[in-house]
């Protein structure tokens, strides 16, 4: 039984290269086999099989869809340096922001043109918290916009302009 299960495993780690499809059919063994044929290297110590299947099978498409393109290697590499920029989301027009500063609450309303605050158009949110706090601010940041911030559509839940909140 063990004999025929090896020999499986081998025929599979072959076939593997070419499909992602085979890898999921993998025991632990043959997965420790597929990985040292692809990765060139033992298998890390303490590797569930559930990461070894997750691993090997990005790997697997991955090189038979041709590999990364320049601009992902060159993010991934900028991302293991620490040097990724990290930049504001772009908001759909319609988007509100919300910020209290010095006891008054401020809306801006994201348009077509620009940001809406006060009944006049401004090209950024910078410039608006400029005219706010009478500094030079991020504006995205002087309003909490970050990309994990969602921003809500629904009429139920965004403020009225020159409401207090």
């Amino acid at each position: 039984m063990r004999l025929s299960t090896e020999r499986q495993n081998r025929d599979l780690a072959k076939q593997a290269v070419h499909t992602a499809a085979t890898v999921a059919q993998l025991d632990r063994d043959g997965l420790v086999s597929l990985w040292s044929a692809i990765m060139d290297s033992p298998t890390p110590r303490g590797m569930s099989q559930a990461l070894l299947h997750a691993f090997l099978s990005f790997e697997v498409q991955q090189r038979s869809g041709g590999g990364l393109t320049k601009a992902d290697m060159d993010r991934l590499k900028r991302i293991g340096t620490g040097k990724v920029r990290v930049t504001a989301p772009k908001m759909a027009a319609g988007a509100r922001f919300l910020r209290e500063w010095n006891g008054a609450t401020h809306v801006v309303e994201r348009i077509a043109g620009g940001y809406l605050w006060n009944g006049k158009t401004f090209a950024s949110l910078s410039a608006i918290a400029k005219e706010i706090t009478g500094a030079h601010w991020s504006g995205p940041r002087f309003f909490g916009v970050n990309k994990t911030t969602a921003v809500s559509k629904s009429p139920s839940v965004r403020p009225k302009l020159g409401a207090a909140a």
